[in-house]
């Protein structure tokens, strides 16, 4: 079992910026794929960025690309998301989630059902 707990949402203007942070225990960390994906009201739910194993690869969703940066730190077990230049249609409420892939490919890295745990999410909310 992984439990994942998130953290640093809130509300902020747009062009702020706004850091998250996923607290993670339990199965070894290093392990694991870390994601962030977000989910709007009365949308489905979205990815938003992947870092692997050792942190030495990430991948973005074009949306947030050059916006926000994903970050992992293997001995503190904790896996971060920097926001910046935030904009009204990020607000949803982001989830960390966990998963045990074996290959790095971007078509995995991004779907949803290619991770085993999920945090319970933070609310972001991005005022105009």
């Amino acid at each position: 079992q992984v439990q994942l707990v998130e953290s640093g949402g809130g509300l902020v203007q747009a062009g702020d910026s706004l850091s998250l942070s996923c607290a993670a225990s339990g199965r070894t960390f290093s392990s694991s794929v870390m994601g962030w994906f977000r989910q709007a009201a009365g949308k489905e739910r979205e990815f938003v960025a992947a870092i692997s194993w050792s942190g030495g690869t990430t991948y973005y969703a074009g949306s947030v690309k050059g916006r926000f940066t994903i970050s992992r730190d293997n001995a503190k077990n904790t896996v971060h998301l920097q926001m910046n230049s935030l904009k009204p249609e990020d607000t949803a409420v982001y989830y960390c989630a966990a998963g045990f892939i074996g290959h790095w490919n971007s078509d995995y890295i991004r779907s949803a059902s290619s991770y085993d745990y999920w945090g319970q999410g933070t609310q972001v909310t991005v005022s105009s």
